[in-house]
């Protein structure tokens, strides 16, 4: 355990964003966003304070990943090195993906704009999203 919480960014970059993202969800975005930018120092890994992640969200090699604000992760996702989650637009709303549950993006992928990508789908190493993706798509 002692392993895993002293020498694994993604690991790291996870507890940093939990807390993170409670401060900003209780408005206390200057701290949130200050300690996010200490946490992508030590990680190499960016997660904006306002992303919304859920259960068991794993990261591998994380160097290089972007996780934008208004960015939604479900349960039990794998993402790898260099993935952003980006918006396309600079309009107030939702901007960035939906990620659903049980998905594993590949190295480099980049999913971009306010798009679903749905229970089970399988993104590539080096993909560019920008359409929805269905259930269980590869």
């Amino acid at each position: 355990v002692a392993e895993t919480i002293f020498t694994c960014p993604g690991f790291q970059a996870i507890v940093f964003h939990r807390f993170n993202n409670w401060l900003w969800n209780k408005k206390f975005h200057l701290i949130a966003r200050l300690m996010a930018h200490i946490a992508r120092f030590m990680t190499g890994i960016e997660i904006h304070p306002g992303a919304a992640i859920g259960r068991r969200f794993f990261i591998d090699h994380g160097m290089g990943i972007v996780i934008g604000e208004t960015s939604e992760i479900g349960d039990d996702v794998s993402m790898y090195h260099g993935v952003t989650l980006g918006g396309t637009t600079w309009d107030k709303g939702k901007r960035h993906p939906t990620i659903k549950n049980n998905v594993v993006i590949g190295a480099g992928a980049k999913i971009l704009g306010p798009i679903v990508i749905s229970d089970g789908a399988r993104i590539g190493c080096n993909a560019v999203v920008v359409k929805d993706i269905p259930p269980g798509a590869t």
